[in-house]
């Protein structure tokens, strides 16, 4: 079974992750931030991947320390449950509609970390997220687990839609990856013979 357990900090934050990719969907996460515990839960059940999150930062400043931290944390969980990468897909995809918001999201876990995050919010807050900080989220995770991702709100009304429909096809598209080929369960999916 690949999972990992891992723990990071520092002077502005401190997160706890478990992690287990052949999971049952289920979430357990408390981060203080209660529309990223919902959209956390929701990467959780929708790739079918375990996860506990504990996770406290200096949210008296501001919610950038901890939501970066939790991208990067997250990143390295799967980072660490992967190992070598034998005979996962590497890549997945995933277009996810939430009533009228529509985004798609694609993963290479390639060893070349790379985002690409075209999205655009209404208000500054979802809940109680700064949705600025979704990019940063994300960038912390591409880096963390080395990995191309590319995010695209192709549609979308609702700015509440639009972040759920980004997380549901990011689980998506993450699971796919991550799922092996009986094909090629002993090899590393490069042709460069590993991925670092």
């Amino acid at each position: 079974m690949r999972c990992s357990n891992l723990s990071r900090k520092t002077t502005e934050t401190d997160i706890k992750v478990g992690l287990v990719i052949e999971g049952q969907g289920k979430g357990d996460v408390s981060t203080g931030i209660g529309f990223l515990d919902h959209m956390l839960g929701i990467f959780a059940r929708h790739g079918l991947f375990d996860l506990s999150v504990r996770a406290t930062g200096d949210l008296e400043v501001d919610q950038h320390h901890l939501v970066e931290d939790l991208g990067i944390c997250l990143g390295k969980a799967f980072n660490e449950a992967l190992g070598e990468r034998r005979g996962i897909n590497r890549a997945g995809y995933f277009v996810f509609p939430m009533d009228e918001a529509l985004s798609v999201v694609a993963v290479d876990i390639s060893g070349r970390p790379t985002l690409l995050f075209k999205a655009e919010f209404k208000r500054r807050m979802i809940g109680e997220l700064d949705s600025d900080l979704l990019y940063d989220f994300f960038k912390g995770f591409a880096d963390s687990l080395r990995a191309s991702i590319a995010i695209r709100v192709l549609e979308g009304r609702n700015d509440h839609h639009k972040a759920e429909s980004i997380f549901k096809a990011f689980a998506k598209a993450m699971r796919m990856a991550c799922s092996t080929d009986p094909k090629m369960i002993d090899e590393i999916p490069s042709t460069k013979g590993l991925i670092e």
